[in-house]
């Protein structure tokens, strides 16, 4: 009965890699209908876009020289010229290592369970995309021990976790108002529907990028949350192995 009282911890640390460019700018144009948005503008008498098979090349004759470059203040950024405010402004707000909690008793099984949020803003009129992986697989490991990661039982999320009584898993869950596809649902399955139920759409976390967030639009000042859940169970009739498990995951954002 020793091994009844030996406990499992969960430390879940997130290596972050994100894409952030330039200062903070205000999103402003120049002119604005219900099917289109014009971010700058500007005279000449002559250029345009050139392209072939292996380059592209934009270009203009006789824009205005006075005034151009980069201008700025504390509450302010402005770059004047010909295609100079084609920059993007991505800024990501992340949590800090994740616990997993309460500690697993070894024999016995239980549930342990963390969340982060990731923030994102960004003036890029095409959006962002957020991937996650794994750096390990299975990615839920103490030493020679692991969790095995979640395995749906078909190629979409399941709705709910569920873990055989004589096996443990790992697994996900993200939540944004701009989840991909595979993680929306219709209240009963996932990869259908436009629903974001909460703790819902489970899915392993592996070491290949898996999209779970595709933005079409801006969202600077205010940003867009995402949160990831995260959860461990071991079965009623599983013993798993005392230790301190841990699983270290890469999320990346992109500007498209």
């Amino acid at each position: 009965m020793k091994n009844f009282f030996n406990t499992i911890v969960f430390a879940l640390l997130l290596g972050l890699i994100m894409q952030i460019f330039a200062a903070p700018l205000v999103l402003a144009f120049v002119a604005s209908s219900t099917n289109y948005r014009i971010q700058t503008d500007g005279v000449s008498d002559g250029g345009g876009l050139a392209t072939s098979t292996s380059y592209s090349a934009q270009d203009t004759a006789g824009e205005v020289m006075g005034g151009v470059g980069t201008s700025s203040s504390a509450s302010y950024g402005v770059k004047a010229g010909y295609l100079l405010m084609q920059d993007t402004y991505l800024a990501v707000a992340v949590p800090g290592s994740i616990t997993l909690a309460p500690a697993i008793l070894s024999v016995g099984g239980g549930t342990a369970n963390g969340s982060g949020v990731w923030t994102v803003t960004t003036d890029n009129p095409a959006g962002y995309t957020m991937t996650i992986k794994a750096s390990a697989n299975p990615a839920f490991a103490s030493g020679a021990n692991n969790f095995p990661n979640y395995t749906p039982v078909a190629p979409d999320p399941d709705f709910t976790f569920s873990t055989p009584a004589a096996s443990s898993r790992f697994g996900f869950s993200p939540e944004s108002t701009d989840l991909s596809s595979r993680y929306k649902d219709n209240g009963t399955a996932c990869n259908t529907g436009a629903l974001d139920t909460a703790s819902s759409c489970w899915d392993a976390l592996t070491t290949t990028d898996r999209t779970i967030v595709s933005r079409t639009t801006p969202n600077n000042p205010s940003g867009t949350a995402t949160t990831i859940r995260f959860r461990a169970v071991s079965g009623a009739s599983n013993t798993q192995a005392a230790g301190t498990y841990t699983a270290t995951t890469t999320l990346t954002v992109l500007a498209l």
